[in-house]
């Protein structure tokens, strides 16, 4: 008997619903083994895992993915574009997600960001900064912040120069509806996480520098799935793991 149309229909679609089943039941499996790489990554450096958070790194990743990953145990999510994470987190309102903000970031969409997340690790700006203050609800924590420092001189990336990290922390600190938490960077993509160890080093110094001028911050953003051990060495106490997790993004 000929194959119909409608038979062939059936059987892709099956086997791209098979294909999305898989994907979303190896979330858990991949969480896992991040989470233990984490802990051997704070071991080797003699670090208490505790002191390290995973930020689940979910742009252009489906719903179904973030929710596998949450029934899991995860509970912080990063996203990178707004319009994108509006969504994500219209939809699932009714769980207790940490969302962070982690993509470059307009000063005019502050108002839309500042009401809807915990954190934002990309102030470049005092004016962004500013701006996420005077929206953030007066009924919401502080919202946490960490400032992007571009160590690299990378003109595709955000990020202020190193030199400018005081002054910008000294004007975060005043304000009263933000919190500073610390740095974040993005190293150079390299195929070896050796070359990174230079920014994760260099950011580590500028919180120490802070520290030395009366602005103690707690959180170094940095270290992604590449890179995570060399990151953990360095101090990191926030890693940002997407593909690791998830595998290869949608878009």
């Amino acid at each position: 008997m000929a194959t119909t149309p409608t038979c062939i229909y059936h059987k892709i679609m099956h086997s791209i619903t098979n294909d999305l089943e898989q994907s979303v039941t190896k979330v858990t499996e991949h969480l896992a083994q991040v989470q233990r790489r984490l802990a051997e990554a704070a071991r080797a450096a003699s670090r208490d895992p505790e002191q390290i958070y995973l930020l689940a790194v979910s742009k252009g990743q489906s719903l179904a993915k973030i929710r596998s990953a949450y029934q899991a145990g995860q509970r912080s999510f990063g996203e990178n574009y707004l319009q994108e994470a509006i969504k994500k987190i219209d939809a699932i309102r009714e769980t207790d997600i940490e969302w962070h903000f982690i993509g470059r970031l307009q000063s005019n969409k502050a108002a839309k960001v500042a009401p809807r997340f915990g954190w934002v690790h990309t102030v470049d700006r005092a004016k962004l900064a500013q701006q996420l203050n005077d929206h953030r609800p007066h009924n919401a924590p502080p919202l946490n912040i960490c400032l992007q420092v571009n160590l690299a001189g990378e003109s595709q990336k955000g990020g202020i120069e190193a030199a400018a990290v005081a002054e910008l922390a000294a004007v975060v600190a005043e304000l009263p509806r933000l919190k500073l938490r610390g740095l974040m960077t993005v190293p150079p993509a390299t195929a070896n996480p050796e070359q990174s160890r230079p920014y994760f080093d260099s950011l580590a110094q500028l919180q120490r520098e802070l520290a030395d001028s009366g602005l103690p911050t707690d959180t170094l953003s940095m270290g992604m799935s590449s890179d995570l051990e060399v990151a953990v060495a360095a101090g990191a106490t926030i890693v940002r793991i997407g593909t690791a997790i998830f595998g290869q993004r949608n878009g």
